[in-house]
């Protein structure tokens, strides 16, 4: 309902005043420069994620550590300690830090054993343990109503748990390799996957069917996320390109020779998706306009892999680089990076832009 709105908001606005508004957008987003650098671990980061307040920000890494850091400042708050190898993701619940209590399930997390703990902001230690999986999880990702929780396995299928009735309530294959990336509609009524396979899919999750089939890639899918709008879904893949789909007639819109190297993150500008941010291994994230898909900055400064990234508009951290500079594999939270430092960008025209029996209770 919330998009339904924006879109009749929208369509009130006068076309001089969308361009002037884009216009001055993409001058900000021209503007951004790195404003801090973090160590993030010794190991390089594999994963960051922002809160749902903005004021903290998650990360993942290969040594098994999850960490909390405060935003902007980028000081540690807390270590999560329970996963005894490469943590593939951690992700914040939609009303982490908003609705929920302090005590309540906040994050999820995911490891190459096929580990997902759930935690809590009061303890370093995980509350629960989610069980079932038999091969690497490489992602997590909680439904908009933050009741249910999604996981992506090496097994060729993805699961939907209910944390409610502590039960998995679908467990659905159709990829032929390993399914990497899965994001949900923004209404929740569907969801993305993206496998090794090379092929994406999009389920309708009241009847558990594929509905769309996304062919199209040379190579692994790695990422995917849909635009706010609900229509468009971007995928990027290790053919080095990102694929802007068009859900309403299920073709491909349009392809961004984005990068020189494997596409390992895209993720669209969460609020009204005005512009789309990639990260690759040719140690670089870029930020590009939506829709037009014009470069508009190339966000430098990683020395390894950008394996992640992550983009809070209400913090105006455009940190694409809290999320792309702390993101990268060089191991800089610099948007968790691999560089070990966690990078925060800052735009000067926007003045403070910086900055589910298979549950075991512990």
């Amino acid at each position: 309902m919330r998009r339904l709105d924006a879109a009749c908001a929208q369509r009130d606005i006068s076309d001089a005043t969308k361009t002037i508004r884009q216009q001055e957008l993409h001058k900000s987003l021209r503007n951004l420069n790195n404003f801090c650098s973090q160590i993030g671990d010794d190991r390089p980061i594999s994963f960051c994620h922002f809160s749902p307040d903005s004021r903290m920000l998650a990360t993942a890494s290969w040594s098994g550590l999850c960490k909390l850091w405060s935003v902007p400042d980028c000081n540690l708050i807390r270590t999560l300690r329970g996963h005894n190898t490469n943590v593939g993701s951690v992700v914040f619940r939609p009303q982490a830090g908003v609705s929920l209590d302090q005590s309540d399930v906040s994050l999820a997390s995911c490891a190459a054993d096929g580990s997902v703990k759930l935690w809590n902001l009061e303890s370093d230690e995980p509350v629960a343990d989610i069980e079932g999986h038999s091969e690497r999880v490489s992602r997590v990702s909680w439904h908009p109503s933050g009741r249910f929780l999604g996981t992506t396995c090496y097994d060729h299928s993805w699961r939907l748990w209910d944390l409610e009735v502590q039960e998995e309530i679908l467990h659905q294959e159709g990829h032929s390799k390993g399914v990497h990336d899965l994001s949900f509609h923004p209404d929740g009524s569907l969801a993305a996957t993206g496998g090794l396979d090379a092929f994406g899919r999009v389920w309708d999750l009241r009847t558990g069917r594929c509905v769309v089939f996304l062919e199209g890639h040379l190579k692994e899918i790695y990422s995917l996320h849909f635009s706010p709008n609900g229509y468009h879904l971007a995928t990027g893949s290790g053919d080095n390109t990102c694929k802007v789909w068009e859900l309403r007639n299920r073709k491909c819109l349009y392809t961004v020779p984005a990068h020189q190297n494997l596409l390992s993150a895209v993720r669209f500008q969460p609020t009204d998706g005005h512009f789309l941010l990639t990260g690759a291994y040719d140690n670089t994230a870029k930020v590009w306009s939506h829709p037009g898909w014009m470069p508009l900055k190339t966000l430098a400064g990683h020395e390894g892999k950008v394996q992640m990234l992550c983009s809070d508009w209400s913090v105006q951290t455009l940190c694409s680089d809290w999320s792309a500079q702390i993101l990268c594999s060089d191991w800089s939270v610099q948007a968790l990076c691999s560089d070990w430092y966690v990078q925060m960008l800052c735009s000067d025209w926007w003045n403070v832009l910086r900055l589910r029996s298979c549950f075991v209770s512990r």
